[in-house]
Formats: structure tokens, C-alpha cells, sequence
């Protein structure tokens, strides 16, 4: 008996055990697919110095085709917000944290041997592709990094270039503005080139723009589709100098030749109906002198004709990119983000009288075919022509270095005010356009969730399901700052005390519908500054701020001016460089 109940055993266990394996290996029903979904590949493309509405999406003249479709596609967010300046919104962007956190609260010309302000990233903050590249992605980027010290102030270290950050392999400029036919620090991977020396690229008419995008294109396909991948796309369009090919410009002649107040009026209208503001929004004062005013039309419209060419080849620039994607079965599951670093420049770059920008034109080196550009702002070409600015000058060629001026980045930030550099809404408000066919549900859908670009890092994390980091390579590092967006692809509410500003000391914190804003005037050769009494506008009705209702509520304006100090000592906002007067 014995016997045959240890047989009977061994017989029960048996057929358990080929039941098990047969269900192990049994397919699995569509209904109840077992294996992970598998990671998406993210695209980030950054876009320079332009101005809220300047997309066809959001209001622009400029033709973007293939942005417009992104959108149709996604999601279009219509209260993102950037840093208002470049150095800073890239160090937010790149690592979750507000700019001060990572050592970027100004720019990379200058160390202030404060902890907020040196100039250089953080190696206490950790990169997007960083904590990417250690998950298993593969690291690409091209275009404009500007988050090292100034390489003539730290003799030329490479310790914070995108290879040392983070990336597997780079194609750009490591400074932050550049001719666009010849840029300045130009770089492979941990190599400076010019443009004639590059093995690798060799275009028969070398542009900026196509060549960030051209080179987007090689990477993508030489990508290893078994490993996902992730790839920063940092445009410097729009940013001066106006330079454009001549076909690309003409495109545009005639376009603008009613002036910038009759275009203000014109785009406001065209937001409205796509829904980017409210019906009811009211467009700002012009900021700057009357059209009719302005004795150099000529010169002054081929600025804009150029400046919106320079839009519409990195659209054409992005579409390379899309198509390469669907080439290689990609597309669908490739998350693309597209969104700019601050508001339109109204910086003030080659006005006055016609003449070179060689302070001695006379002694002006050569350069050959082998010389490495080491300023963004060469005062020769390649071919021996002095580069010129001044007022009358004609944007476009090479030989020209020339910015669109205050009047049309006043059309650029329609119906905003205010410009890069300053923290009302025309300097930090950017579209933010999110593309990802397997991820998101809604297609065409705006979005009004008030969202910051250190909010991107932890989006992308929270995707991929990568945690952030506590240390890397040795360093503690600072715990993110931004929160991720993902509730709000489903149109659900994201949860955030207040999102905080600090540039030049002009300074700003909104709390869901409050905005409270202050700009300061800021002497630099005396580093001293002096600041305007807050403002306080309720953004949901007034996000033109232009009704200043600070009187009516000092309660409010007591305890967000409070939340404002806290965060400045929290993120290193102080100790400032700068010593205030009132």
C-alpha cells in the first residue's frame, strides 16, 4: 500500500510539473499580453529666442508644416514656461532643478564664485542623459550646449562638454550664439572643427541649422533599434544674428510690410481662433517706436523676413527627423518634445551706422581653410569679407551680424508683455508641443495645466520608469525640482505649490492662478540693482498683466512675497551678485 501511494505520488507530481511547463510556455492571449511595453525613445528639441506665438500652431507667419502636424497629433500646452535666458532654461531643462540649483542662475561668461552663479553645471545636478545613458538608452545630441564656464575662463576644460554629461556622441556649438555659415566652437564629440574639416559632414552650401539637423538624421540612422534612445535637438534658431539663404527669405518678402503694430493686432486674432489664449485676451501696449515712425523699412522688414526663415528651415529641419524616424519603424514609439528657452530677444545687435564689428578693420586675421573660430561673433569670413552691422544693414549673408530688434519681439511675444531676460509673461511663456502616438490617448488637444521646463526631466523619467538619482559618480545630488507632467496628457490637474523665477533679479512666483511679478533695473558695471513694487494679476483673466491688482489684496501679496524669499534661499537665489538699492 505503501508502495502504491509513493507511486501514486511521484505520478501527481509529474503531471503537475508538465502542467506548469506547458503554461509557462502556452502563447499568450492578445487580451493579456504578459511582456512590458516596451520603452519609448524621446526626441527633445529646443528652439532660440522666440517669442510665444511665433509658431504657425500658436499664431506665427512663419510656415511649420511639420511642428503644426506634431501638434494635430499631440498635445499643444498653453501656459508652459521657461527661465527667461538661455544658460539658465538649458541648466533647468537639462536637469529637473531650478537654474540656481544647478550653478546656472546667470550666464556662462562669468563665475561669481557664488554657489547659484558660477557659470558652469553642477556636478551636484545630473543630466537627463545621464541618468538615461546608466537605465541602458543610447545618448545623441546637436545644436547649442552653453552650460560650461566660458572656455576662455577655465583654459579651454572640457570637463562639463555633453560627452563628460552624459552623451554618447555631439555635433554643435558649445558657446551660445554663432554665424550661422560658420559657426564658432564647433564641436564632434570632444573635438573642436570648423566646417570645412569635418570628415563626416560635408554639405555643398554648410548652414547651422540643417547641419543640426542633418546631423540628427545620421545619428538616427545609425541608432541600434534593439536599445531605445534618447536625443537632444538644441536649434540655435532663432537667435541673432539674422542669417538666412537668400531663397529662404524671399519666401517671405512682402509679408510683413504692414508694420508690427497692424501684424500685433492680426496675430492675436489667429491665436484666438486656435484656441492658444482666451477669446477675451487683451493685447498688451506696443513696446517700442510706431511703424510709420521707422525711417529704415527696408532694412527693418528684411530682419523679420529673415528671422522667419530661419523658423521655417528648422521646421523643414524637424521633418527630416520625423521622416527618419517612420524610415526606421520608429515614430510611433518615439516620445518629441518641442519647446523654446525664453521669450523673444529684444537685445539691441547692430544698430547705429553701417561698419565692420572688427574694432581695427585693418588688422584683421585672415583665415585659412584650417582656422578653428574661437568667438561666437567672427569679424571676417572665410573668404576675406569684413562682417558688418548697423542699422541699414541688409540681414541675411554671411558678412552681416544683425538682430530683429525690440519692435518685431514685441510681435513675437504677442499679446504678452515684455521680452527675454524679464519674468513678466513675454519672457517665460514658450509652447510646449508633446508628440507620441503609442503613449497618448488625446490628439489635437490643447492644454492649460501651468507647466515649467524643469518639469520635463521628471516626465521623461517617470515614463521610463528610471529613478532619479540620489548620488552619481560620486556626488550627492540635489533632489529634483520639477514634478512630472504625465497626469496632465490625460487633462488631470498637476500638483505643485507654486512655480518660482529669479533673472537678473527680476523675480516672479505663480500659485495656481496668481502671478506676482517684480522687474528690476540692474547696473552691472556697479552690481548693485534697484526693484519695482510687485504686481499681482490673476492669470486666468488677465495673462496679458495689465490689470495690477496688488492694492487690492496685500494678504496675498505679503504671503507669496514670503513663499518668493523662501524659495530664493532654498535654491541659492542668494547670495546674489548683485546688491540691491531699495
Amino acid at each position: 500500500m505503501k508502495t502504491l501511494r509513493f507511486s501514486s505520488a511521484i505520478v501527481l507530481l509529474a503531471v503537475l510539473a508538465t502542467s506548469v511547463i506547458a503554461w509557462r510556455n502556452k502563447p499568450v492571449h492578445p487580451g493579456h499580453k504578459q511582456v512590458q511595453p516596451k520603452r519609448p525613445n524621446i526626441i527633445l528639441i529646443l528652439s532660440d529666442d522666440m517669442g510665444y506665438s511665433d509658431l504657425g500652431c500658436y499664431g506665427g507667419e512663419a510656415q511649420t508644416p511639420n511642428l503644426d502636424q506634431l501638434a494635430k497629433e499631440g498635445l499643444r500646452y498653453t501656459q508652459f514656461y521657461n527661465t527667461a535666458r538661455c544658460c539658465p532654461s538649458r541648466a533647468s531643462l537639462m536637469t529637473g532643478l531650478d537654474p540656481h540649483q544647478a550653478n546656472m542662475g546667470w550666464m556662462t561668461s562669468e563665475d561669481f564664485k557664488l554657489p547659484g552663479y558660477r557659470g558652469d553645471l553642477s556636478h551636484n545636478a545630473v543630466t537627463i542623459a545621464e541618468v538615461l545613458k546608466s537605465a541602458g538608452y543610447a545618448t545623441y545630441m546637436t545644436g547649442k550646449w552653453h552650460l560650461n564656464l566660458d572656455p576662455s575662463l577655465n583654459n579651454a576644460s572640457k570637463e562639463n562638454w555633453p560627452l563628460q554629461r552624459g552623451f554618447d556622441h555631439y555635433y554643435g556649438i558649445i558657446l551660445g550664439a554663432a554665424n550661422y555659415y560658420d559657426p564658432g566652437y564647433l564641436c564632434r564629440d570632444n573635438t573642436q572643427i570648423n566646417t570645412t574639416n569635418d570628415p563626416e559632414y560635408k554639405p555643398a552650401n554648410y548652414y547651422f541649422t540643417d547641419a543640426v539637423s542633418d546631423n540628427s538624421v545620421k545619428y538616427l540612422k545609425e541608432v541600434d533599434k534593439q536599445k531605445p534612445f534618447f536625443m537632444y535637438v538644441a536649434y540655435t534658431a532663432a537667435h541673432w544674428p539674422m542669417q538666412a539663404p537668400e531663397a529662404a527669405i524671399a519666401k517671405y518678402k512682402g509679408r510683413f510690410d504692414k508694420g508690427w503694430e497692424a501684424l500685433r493686432k492680426e496675430r492675436i486674432e489667429r491665436m484666438k481662433k486656435l484656441g492658444v489664449i482666451k477669446q477675451d485676451e487683451d493685447l498688451s501696449p506696443f513696446d517700442g517706436k510706431p511703424w510709420a515712425d521707422e525711417k529704415e523699412k527696408p532694412a527693418l522688414l528684411r530682419r523679420m523676413e529673415t528671422y522667419a526663415a530661419m523658423i521655417d528651415i528648422m521646421d523643414q529641419g524637424i521633418g527630416r527627423i520625423i521622416k527618419q524616424l517612420k524610415a526606421n519603424g520608429q515614430y510611433d514609439n518615439t516620445l518629441i518634445f518641442f519647446l523654446q528657452d525664453n521669450g523673444a530677444c529684444a537685445e539691441i545687435i547692430g544698430d547705429g551706422e553701417t561698419k565692420p564689428i572688427a574694432p581695427d578693420p585693418a588688422h584683421v586675421r585672415k583665415l585659412t581653410p584650417e582656422s578653428l573660430i574661437y568667438s561666437n561673433k567672427p569679424v571676417t569670413t572665410r573668404d576675406g569679407k569684413l562682417v558688418m552691422q548697423g542699422r541699414k544693414v541688409m540681414a541675411g549673408p554671411a558678412d552681416t551680424y544683425v538682430s530683429y530688434m525690440q519692435e518685431w519681439a514685441n510681435v513675437s511675444t504677442t499679446p504678452l508683455r515684455k521680452f527675454k531676460h524679464y519674468v513678466h509673461e513675454g519672457g517665460i511663456s514658450t509652447p510646449l508641443i508633446v508628440h507620441w502616438p503609442d503613449g497618448l490617448k488625446a490628439k489635437g488637444e490643447l492644454r492649460a495645466q501651468a507647466g515649467h521646463e524643469m518639469d520635463i526631466m521628471p516626465t521623461i523619467l517617470d515614463i521610463t520608469k528610471t529613478p532619479y538619482p540620489k548620488t552619481f559618480n560620486q556626488h550627492d545630488i540635489t533632489p529634483v525640482e520639477g514634478i512630472s507632467l504625465v497626469p496632465s496628457f490625460e487633462n488631470k490637474p498637476l500638483q505643485r505649490e507654486a512655480i518660482y523665477w529669479d533673472h537678473e533679479m527680476n523675480k516672479a512666483v505663480r500659485m495656481g492662478n496668481w502671478k506676482l511679478v517684480s522687474e528690476a533695473d540692474l547696473n552691472f558695471k556697479a552690481k548693485t540693482y534697484t526693484s519695482a513694487p510687485w504686481e499681482l494679476y490673476d492669470i486666468s483673466t488677465d495673462r496679458s498683466e495689465l490689470n495690477n491688482v496688488a492694492d487690492k489684496h496685500p494678504d496675498l501679496v505679503k504671503k507669496m512675497n514670503d513663499m518668493w524669499e523662501a524659495y530664493a534661499k532654498r535654491c541659492q537665489v542668494y547670495p546674489s551678485p548683485w546688491t540691491k538699492l531699495n
